[in-house]
């Protein structure tokens, strides 16, 4: 971790970097295409890795309760709860939020943003309410696999186009997408630059891109694209691929 330790905001301009903290049992870990069978545990202490990434200049985190994602419930609360108190930025949270009081529980918590993936396909409704009543503070998750959407943390692929699925919350007041390409995703092959640039082209709503980042070369890449908000990254941190005040300096 010591190559991320220096200092630099995270919000530099166009590109917000995003580092990840996924949790499993309390645990710090990356998964590979999305698998719980492959994980990767890079810690057991949550909220001492969120003072990592904020001692390197952080001021965005993403975090996602990977067994919530499942459970369609939170089941890493304690963990995310720890996070925000130990975090002195804006924390983004995803993972099984499918029901008004979800959003409700975690906003009232301290959680900047919400992130929404699951239900924007199985429940529209909510989230154009939820995106009402909480302006600028949630996220929908546009997962692909091979263009389609996945949900039920990417166990389930459905028959809707990505692009499809972000064109219901054109008009919604959503804050953000987030597009993840989990082929891509904790197998640092290089984040799908062409697919999220395409979906940014075609809908008006800011876009964040996940899944795959490998190096500063995607930082490069992804840095100017028209519409692309922020970028999410975390094997390639855990991994010391990617320095953190480094792509924070280049997203600048």
């Amino acid at each position: 971790m010591a190559s991320m330790i220096s200092g630099a905001a995270t919000r530099t301009g166009g590109l917000t970097i995003f580092p990840a903290i996924d949790l499993k049992a309390g645990q710090v870990v990356r998964l590979a295409e999305g698998d719980m069978d492959r994980a990767t545990v890079y810690g057991d202490d949550p909220a001492h890795q969120a003072t990592l990434f904020a001692a390197a200049g952080a001021d965005h985190l993403h975090v996602v309760d990977l067994d919530g994602a499942f459970a369609g419930q939170s089941v890493n609360g304690d963990a995310v709860a720890g996070i925000v108190a130990a975090f002195p930025g804006r924390v983004q949270l995803g993972g099984g939020i499918r029901s008004r009081a979800n959003v409700e529980r975690w906003i009232a918590l301290g959680v900047a943003r919400v992130v929404i993936g699951t239900a924007a396909l199985e429940d529209p409704d909510f989230v154009r309410e939820a995106a009402a009543a909480f302006p600028g503070q949630v996220v929908v998750a546009v997962d692909a696999r091979d263009g389609l959407v996945a949900t039920r943390g990417w166990a389930d692929v459905s028959d809707v186009s990505v692009v499809d699925l972000a064109r219901r919350f054109e008009d919604a007041g959503v804050a953000a997408l987030l597009f993840t390409d989990v082929g891509r995703d904790g197998l640092l092959k290089g984040c799908n630059v062409a697919a999220t640039a395409a979906l940014a082209a075609a809908v008006a709503i800011p876009v964040i891109a996940s899944g795959g980042v490998a190096d500063i070369g995607d930082i490069h890449a992804l840095k100017g694209k028209p519409g692309i908000e922020g970028v999410i990254t975390g094997r390639a941190l855990y991994d010391g691929r990617l320095d953190l005040a480094e792509a924070i300096r280049v997203a600048a």
